[in-house]
């Protein structure tokens, strides 16, 4: 059988990255949040200046460690430099090399499965309601001490959403072949437990004691 490939995509705050780490772990894989490769590009280009995409063609690994990478801030200037062109098509060599370890990987982000890993033979889109995400995203920041309110949080996470969406290159969006986990009514626990049942129907087993 050929290496367990899974693809993860969805909009922000549907527990895709949570789902992933769980998965990742799970089957012993190396993961991949491609998330942090557009926030990299998008802070780094907010705070020098510089072109984003000449700074995507020279990103390396050592750029994702950076802790405020998983801010909000940094989410909303990924969303900005996702949507040119350029940009993503700098990163999709990273990634697909990323994808191409012999013992499989998991990566999410919101065109795995359409544009990085179209082969992959598992493929997941996690979505929710914009409500329970923006619920989600307000108790994360909170917790984090960030100073904000829900209404704020639900106007960006319904802007990042369409300019997810409605942007030319790779638009987010589920591959036709992709497994549609609604998690707006699931705990992590129930969103693993259902992923995992629909990996082993696709005939990939977890691995033993």
């Amino acid at each position: 059988m050929a290496p367990l490939l899974i693809a993860i995509d969805g909009p922000a705050a549907s527990g895709k990255g949570t789902l992933a780490r769980r998965l990742a772990g799970h089957f012993g894989l190396p993961h991949l949040d491609t998330g942090l490769l557009y926030r990299a590009v998008g802070r780094m280009a907010e705070r020098t200046g510089g072109d984003p995409a000449a700074i995507a063609a020279g990103l390396t690994a050592a750029d994702l460690a950076d802790p405020a990478l998983r801010g909000d801030d940094a989410g909303q200037a990924a969303s900005r430099v996702a949507a040119l062109a350029e940009v993503r098509a700098n990163l999709l060599k990273f990634q697909r090399e990323f994808s191409h370890q012999a013992s499989g990987a998991v990566l999410d982000g919101r065109d795995i499965g359409t544009v990085i890993c179209p082969e992959a033979p598992v493929k997941l889109f996690v979505t929710a309601s914009l409500s329970a995400r923006a619920d989600r995203r307000y108790r994360e920041l909170r917790q984090q001490g960030a100073d904000t309110i829900r209404p704020r949080v639900l106007a960006e996470l319904a802007e990042r959403d369409r300019r997810d969406s409605e942007r030319a290159a790779a638009p987010l969006k589920a591959a036709p072949d992709a497994y549609l986990l609604d998690t707006s009514d699931m705990d992590a626990d129930a969103a693993f437990a259902d992923a995992l049942a629909f990996i082993q129907r696709k005939g990939f087993r977890s691995p033993g004691p």
